[in-house]
């Protein structure tokens, strides 16, 4: 089988890739009523992932515009 060679668009595409690979994930500490904190543990559980994937994923929702506020 003969592989052909990638275009210019494809070639693009593979350096994007590679590029947000080496982008490591940058570490905060937040501070938490304990409700919340207990309410995040909670539903982590239930959903079966860690507590910190979850607020992760929150806040990557809220950022894409997949989630929005009740207020406003």
């Amino acid at each position: 089988m003969k592989l052909s060679t990638p275009t210019k668009k494809e070639v693009e595409a593979i350096r994007a890739t590679a590029r947000k690979t080496l982008v490591k994930d940058k570490r905060i500490t937040i501070r938490l009523y304990d409700h919340d904190y207990l309410g995040i543990q909670k539903k982590a559980i239930e959903m079966g992932i860690p507590y910190r994937t979850l607020i992760s994923g929150i806040i990557h929702q809220y950022i894409e515009g997949d989630l929005i506020s009740k207020t406003g």
